[in-house]
């Protein structure tokens, strides 16, 4: 159940009541594709690091462990032993862009595994079925991923069958729901809004969607490669007819900038393996700005990666000595690296949370897009 607090014109101040507890939005959702963050980075870690939602992908662990096993240990909460929300990724996504060879009908789509080259066929039951015994606490809607830019004719047809896959979706779960032997009988279903960069397509999908009275809704297929101009016009025409007492997830987003952005427009929840994937590689966000530990500025630099911040990283360790971890490949630096980039997004979400608080969002963006775009 989603509570809107407050509103600042149409930034959104809530919260999100889930059976695993309560989140404080807006909020970043953390990506654990396979079940943990790469990076060595652990369920313990998150807690410390401010994480509130734990983000795992229903297709990489239906192909490794298989959904089954999960279930068999418990349910992804007990096999991760992260006892926060979970929300599963439908799978969708990957089978669209992992697949080499794919066909899609009436009834799902047909693919080939990227890790084995097994054939597959997912459809909206399969989603929920997987989803379901991985027992997360959000599940999203089986959809069709379309590539930016396609045909309006083609794109059009793909919201029709999105929405009749979430018709199904939803009679699955109810079913999925009322078993004795489900894994959280009280498991949630996001849908998802489609339409490529066609606003007319976005606004007819989500009107249609709503009326399905979901748990929550999200805006995906966007952040594929669209300039962030046509994101942002995307979602100020989507989000005045998104459902105003539903959460509003804007999926696989992004940048700091792409999240404050996000938020001004009306949305409240955000994911991205960015923190994480550009952490490993030695970029790193502060409050000043962009850096990469990479630079040979930082080989006697024995101050923290940054001053301001107040990260188990930053109180501990010098930019010399995590540089010289990442030039001798020691899995250490990438541990280090990656809790600091997931601690900069979650204490974020917080600062845009305590602005909206104190009514001053829009002057926190104003200040913090002029350092967040700067590199160092």
């Amino acid at each position: 159940m989603y509570k809107l607090l407050k509103e600042e014109k149409g930034a959104r101040r809530g919260e999100f009541v889930t059976n695993r507890g309560t989140v404080q939005t807006p909020a970043f959702m953390n990506v654990a594709t396979a079940g943990a963050i790469k990076g060595a980075v652990s369920a313990e870690d998150l807690k410390e690091l401010g994480c509130q939602v734990m983000l795992s992908n229903t297709y990489h662990l239906h192909v490794r462990p298989g959904d089954e096993v999960v279930r068999a240990c418990g349910g992804l909460h007990k096999f991760t032993t992260w006892d926060g929300p979970i929300l599963t990724d439908s799978g969708g996504f990957q089978v669209f862009s992992l697949a080499k060879l794919r066909h899609i009908e009436e009834e799902g789509v047909t693919f080939q595994s990227h890790v084995d080259g097994r054939r597959i066929f997912m459809g909206p039951e399969e989603s929920m079925q997987i989803q379901s015994n991985l027992g997360s606490t959000i599940a999203m809607a089986f959809d069709e991923c379309v590539e930016n830019p396609a045909q309006y004719s083609y794109a059009k047809d793909s919201c029709k069958r999105t929405t009749r896959w979430l018709s199904r979706c939803k009679d699955k779960m109810a079913e999925l729901n009322s078993l004795e032997t489900t894994v959280n009988p009280e498991q949630m279903l996001f849908g998802i809004n489609q339409g490529c960069t066609y606003n007319d397509l976005r606004i007819e999908h989500m009107k249609e969607i709503a009326e399905l009275d979901l748990d929550g809704y999200a805006v995906g297929g966007l952040a594929v490669g669209e300039p962030t101009e046509v994101m942002y016009d995307v979602l100020e025409h989507v989000t005045p007819v998104m459902p105003k007492n539903k959460i509003r997830y804007l999926m696989g987003v992004g940048t700091p900038l792409n999240i404050l952005n996000a938020v001004e427009r009306g949305i409240d929840l955000f994911d991205c393996v960015m923190p994480s994937r550009n952490a490993r590689h030695g970029h790193l966000f502060t409050s000043k700005g962009i850096i990469n530990i990479n630079n040979k500025k930082y080989e006697y630099d024995m101050t923290p990666i940054d001053e301001n911040c107040g990260c188990p990283v930053c109180q501990r360790y010098s930019k010399a000595y995590i540089r010289h971890l990442l030039k001798s490949t020691e899995m250490l630096s990438q541990r280090l690296l990656v809790m600091h980039n997931l601690w900069f997004y979650n204490h974020l979400m917080e600062d845009i949370r305590k602005a909206l608080d104190e009514d001053r969002f829009a002057q926190f963006k104003k200040e913090k897009e002029q350092i967040y775009g700067n590199r160092i």
